[in-house]
């Protein structure tokens, strides 16, 4: 199979089920930021196989992984892919929330916003938090006009609470200096 099809070269691009739609079109933009997300999150997993206090965080991030390339494939679908991508399941959502329960109980409580920074792992981490968000908004945005599965959205919404939680156990596991903000 080659990787160029030229069928692209007008602009648009084809749908799950054979619809074409203009490359930007909202679907296509809320699919590609969660193809960004899944490259960031591949990179944070990369970036905590370097360090043993971390390496027990990779397994999960790889779950991550998996799960958004099916969020990205729900919002690909077009007219005629409709049941050809199944939803997000619900164990998935709920395993997300079971290890934000658990890391909660491991760390502080804070009244404050967190500010990201202190080692690069911890800012990878927020970076994947913030584009995750953007991804929820886009999914959002391209549900206004088109049948959006919404086991898709609600994942990532979970997903960024757990990517939130997961800076905050990274800042704890790296013995970084955790910076809120004092207005």
């Amino acid at each position: 199979m080659k990787i160029y099809t030229k069928t692209g070269d007008n602009g648009t691009t084809s749908l799950i089920g054979g619809e074409r739609v203009k490359k930007y079109d909202a679907r296509v933009e809320a699919y590609g930021t969660v193809d960004e997300l899944t490259a960031f999150v591949a990179l944070l997993a990369d970036k905590l196989s370097d360090d043993e206090r971390t390496e027990s965080l990779i397994e999960g991030l790889r779950e991550v992984e998996c799960r958004l390339m099916t969020v990205a494939a729900l919002l690909a679908v077009g007219r005629g892919g409709e049941g050809k991508v199944a939803p997000i399941a619900e164990e998935h959502i709920a395993a997300l929330e079971k290890q934000i329960d658990e890391w909660q109980n491991e760390l502080q409580p804070i009244t404050k916003f967190t500010i990201p920074g202190g080692h690069t792992m911890l800012s990878l981490a927020h970076v994947c938090r913030t584009v995750c968000r953007r991804a929820e908004r886009a999914a959002l945005a391209a549900g206004e006009n088109a049948e959006v599965d919404s086991s898709a959205t609600k994942y990532l919404n979970r997903l960024s609470d757990y990517l939130y939680t997961l800076a905050r156990v990274l800042t704890e596991r790296l013995k970084v200096e955790e910076r809120l903000w004092i207005p």
